[in-house]
């Protein structure tokens, strides 16, 4: 282990050990090597380029997609006493010279920078007349033109391999599938790197995967019994159903606010701040937020609608827990989520390859959603990792689910597709299969069809769920052409032959026995008047220096400080996350609050 790299651990960042692999990556980029990270969230990934920039001259170059995000990942660093800026487009001309300046002057460390302000030959020019320590590509997956994130400049970052060879260069990710994972070392040209793949697991997430009723409804039920109070992120479909379910949730009492790509830049910033700044803030957002989100304490992350592969759900949900703390990856969806996702997809313009692609994570998506066994098993082994046993801590492990026999509902189902001539949707055959005398049934004759009302052993909560499972399972799809309506695949064939039978899982309701999830779980009842004390003080600390109050210290940190209870500056140097430069900053107002506790 490099002697360098574990002193600028203990003494700047505060930690006493690193984290497998942490410590062969930084050794593989200080003696100038190139390193693809796949690191999960809360990982760790930034003191992976963070620390070899500190220990090599010159300064790192971290190219970013995340402009609302360099401002606190600047101040985070600031807090530490290192000297970090940033170039992009939130800068005035005199601002961005002083920066230019400082970086031809080798004051900075590190330097943040857009890929589209990166590629511009002005400030490849630049850079060229600097001393440069490494280049850091975070948020890697950007890269894959099949991804989730594509961001297109990320296409032209080849061009440091080619500009700047002898400079090493580290590029990051917490979402990769082996495919992605070919593209980044391919089109970044990381081929000749060591590629690094730390586990995916992130044990302290609990997954949950309910059937959609009432989504609102059931979001506000999960958040008022499980995590009041807390910090949560919601994710939609839609910009409408972003600002819709925000607006709902604060008349409910609940601190909500919207995050979507088509509200104005300052109101997204005033939002985001807001959130990472003040406590229990629940963002409901679209993609658009979340990539490269440092807050640790997350303590939820609920889906309205469905994701489009498990890479964006691994990457959403991943977003809470980052502190190692209990935290819930929830979400509800239904069969017009299926439908939309589908619809959305062949409706694209994208090369028909790029559809076959996505077709198939959206199905993996899907699969995971209707699973019987561990959904943490399942999720792992999208990323090539494999899980030995049930992990204990998903809803299908805790509850686990009941099948029954469905080989004679679908087949009713899929007849009655047949017989009403693929031309309809799913509330009509269910009133069909229901026998309903409905104004659509009259219309069609559809009361004289050999189908009608040979349903009514299930209820049409029932049928919807076999419904949708047959169009998860491609046994039927909504043709788009036809306004949704359900058309069969040659997969229903044997089942409809009788040659095939077919399990389907009983739905749950979404109610588990389940402990609460809370920031101050952890603290014992005697230790609470502490605990408060010293979050009023990090907050009071936070609002001084206009940082969010986990810049100062994390949660994690300060549950030490209770247990060990420091009565000097060494004791506090010894606790994780207490660095000198905060020793400094901090170290005697802590120190302080702690004494007059232990007097009482």
């Amino acid at each position: 282990m490099n002697k360098a790299a574990l002193s600028v651990l203990n003494t700047v960042f505060g930690y006493p050990e690193f984290r497998s692999p942490q410590d062969e990556v930084i050794d593989t980029v200080i003696n100038g090597g190139d390193a693809l990270v796949l690191m999960p969230t809360g990982g760790g990934k930034s003191l992976c380029y963070q620390i070899p920039a500190l220990i090599r001259p010159g300064c790192a170059i971290v190219i970013s997609p995340l402009i609302a995000l360099m401002q606190d990942q600047v101040n985070a660093l600031t807090q530490l006493g290192i000297n970090a800026g940033f170039l992009n487009s939130t800068l005035d001309n005199n601002q961005a010279l002083a920066v230019e300046q400082a970086l031809f002057q080798g004051e900075l460390e590190l330097l943040y920078i857009a890929p589209e302000r990166l590629t511009q030959p002005r400030t490849l020019s630049m850079l060229q007349q600097c001393s440069i320590a490494l280049f850091a590509i975070d948020e890697a997956h950007c890269v894959s033109q099949w991804g989730h994130d594509f961001r297109a400049d990320y296409l032209e970052l080849s061009l440091l391999h080619q500009q700047f060879p002898s400079v090493p260069r580290i590029a990051l990710t917490a979402t990769a599938d082996p495919r992605t994972h070919q593209e980044i070392s391919e089109r970044l040209q990381l081929d000749q790197a060591r590629h690094f793949i730390a586990g995916f697991d992130r044990p302290n997430i609990q997954y949950r995967i309910h059937q959609k009723h009432n989504g609102r409804q059931q979001l506000l039920s999960f958040i008022r019994s499980e995590h009041e109070h807390d910090a949560g992120i919601v994710y939609c479909l839609s910009r409408k159903k972003t600002e819709e379910t925000a607006s709902w949730l604060c008349q409910q009492g609940l601190q909500a606010l919207p995050y979507h790509a088509g509200l104005a830049p300052q109101v997204k910033e005033q939002h985001q701040n807001r959130f990472l700044r003040e406590d229990g803030i629940i963002i409901v957002a679209t993609i658009a937020f979340g990539m490269g989100i440092d807050k640790p304490d997350v303590r939820f992350v609920a889906h309205l609608d469905l994701p489009k592969s498990i890479e964006s759900y691994y990457q959403e949900t991943g977003r809470a827990g980052r502190d190692g703390q209990a935290a819930t990856a929830w979400m509800v969806y239904g069969l017009q989520d299926v439908i939309k996702l589908k619809q959305m997809l062949d409706r694209s313009e994208a090369p028909d390859m790029q559809k076959r692609i996505e077709r198939q994570r959206l199905d993996a998506m899907l699969g995971l959603c209707e699973i019987t066994t561990c959904r943490r098993q399942t999720l792992l082994a999208y990323f090539n990792e494999h899980l030995h046993r049930p992990c204990g801590n998903c809803d299908t492990c805790i509850t686990p689910v009941q099948t029954w026999d469905g080989t004679e509902a679908a087949r009713k189902a899929l007849s009655c597709v047949y017989r009403t001539g693929q031309r309809f949707g799913v509330n009509h055959l269910i009133d069909v299969l229901l026998g309903k005398s409905t104004a659509k049934v009259q219309q069609f004759h559809h009361q004289t069809l050999s189908t009608y009302a040979i349903g009514s052993e299930l209820e049409s909560n029932q049928w919807h769920s076999v419904f949708r499972q047959l169009v998860s399972r491609g046994y039927i799809y909504a043709d788009m052409d036809s306004f949704g309506a359900f058309k069969l695949t040659e997969k229903c064939r044997p089942l409809l032959r009788g040659e095939q039978s077919i399990e389907l899982r009983k739905d749950n309701t979404g109610k588990m026995k389940k402990k609460k999830a809370s920031k101050s779980a952890a603290v014992p009842e005697y230790a609470q008047p502490l605990w408060e004390a010293l979050r009023a003080l990090r907050k009071q600390l936070a609002d001084e220096h206009g940082v969010p109050a986990y810049t100062v210290f994390h949660d994690s940190t300060m549950m030490e400080m209770i247990s060990i209870r420091p009565e000097n500056r060494e004791q506090l140097l010894n606790i994780s996350g207490v660095g000198v430069s905060k020793l400094d900053k901090y170290g005697e107002q802590f120190l302080a609050v702690i004494a007059e506790h232990n007097q009482q």
